[in-house]
């Protein structure tokens, strides 16, 4: 059993409501006698992977096959496993998830949910917490059953519980065992330094609490790419020839690169993230946009363009969107509309 199937298995044991799908990983025969069952569209995950890799949507019969062999291979490629499972795909969800601290011994903190659904081929875009779409009663409801798992399981550490919301209720996709690219969206909302509470944990100083962290104001996080909009977001190594990260109260960026820094065409291209916190949704996004204003980035294109025209658009602006929101804004954001050259 994969990485993944196996943790389905245990949260399903521990009463998390999961999306319907393969107990573990199936052979291509196996899907198509799931797929008829469940009916399309559905997901093709790899059993041993993460951030999209190995991941295909789909939609039709015949389309399955060569889905299953391309997703299959590129799990092998990134993750030495080949194992696939299945999900049925909830269209038009929420990808909201939960932050949690545990002992190891039974006690659990959650610390509210981070709504991740902005995404382009499976990777997210922009991180927001709280999620607009998550009501008071709902977030306690998300996190009673995330800390009911946890105290159950007695996991030890920094997690990230993921759900689709959608269909009526919330639905377990995933549990990330380490701390997420957006969990500093988490620590502006809460005051709690994760990476310290991560260690503190495991030299057995135990939780800065248990139950549930208060939140405080709106927080987003702005993840840029070396990405080039005019060649479908292909990634764009190169020299950075000037980098100034912007600067204010409520701006945080987390970094690795610095002027003159050479980005190699071997890694993720992911090169930062510019975070912002806030009293409130709309002071934030106001506040996310002066900051993208601010960053100079010469020598390389990147997707500050594509952030500042999402963080525009009245879409998302509303609070309104679902994982379908960026593949159905690409007649309407500008960075989006350029065509390839």
């Amino acid at each position: 059993m994969g990485h993944k199937a196996q943790a389905k298995a245990t949260v399903k044991d521990a009463g998390l409501p999961l999306v319907p799908g393969s107990d573990g990983a199936v052979t291509l025969p196996e899907a198509r006698a799931l797929a008829a069952d469940m009916g399309y569209p559905l997901l093709l995950k790899a059993s041993a992977g993460g951030g999209g890799r190995g991941m295909r949507l789909v939609s039709s019969p015949d389309e399955l096959e060569p889905a299953f062999q391309a997703a299959a291979a590129e799990a092998l490629a990134a993750f030495s496993d080949n194992s696939l499972y299945v999900e049925k795909a909830l269209v038009d969800a929420r990808h909201v998830e939960i932050q949690v601290l545990g002992d190891g011994e039974g006690g659990v903190l959650t610390l509210g949910e981070r709504d991740c659904s902005v995404q382009r081929r499976h990777q997210k875009v922009i991180e927001e917490a709280p999620s607009p779409a998550v009501s008071s009663e709902l977030r306690a409801e998300m996190e009673d059953a995330c800390r009911a798992a946890c105290e159950r399981i007695r996991y030890r550490g920094a997690g990230t519980i993921e759900f689709l919301l959608g269909n009526g209720g919330f639905h377990f996709i995933e549990m990330n065992t380490r701390l997420q690219v957006e969990h500093p969206v988490t620590e502006l909302l809460t005051g709690i330094d994760l990476v310290a509470a991560q260690l503190a944990v495991s030299s057995g100083e135990g939780l800065p609490g248990t139950g549930r962290a208060e939140l405080r104001g709106h927080a987003l996080e702005v993840r840029l790419n070396a990405e080039d909009p005019s060649r479908g977001f292909m990634p764009a190594p190169g020299k950075l020839e000037r980098f100034r990260p912007p600067l204010g109260p409520g701006v945080r960026v987390d970094t690795h690169v610095f002027e003159g820094y050479v980005i190699p065409p071997y890694y993720d291209s992911l090169i930062g993230k510019v975070i912002v916190w806030a009293g409130d949704r709309p002071a934030a996004l106001a506040r996310a946009l002066r900051a993208l204003s601010e960053l100079e980035i010469v020598g390389i294109p990147t997707t500050r363009e594509l952030a500042m025209d999402i963080l525009r658009d009245e879409e998302f602006r509303s609070g309104n969107y679902t994982t379908g929101y960026l593949p159905g804004a690409e007649a309407r954001l500008p960075t989006l509309s350029e065509p390839a050259r």
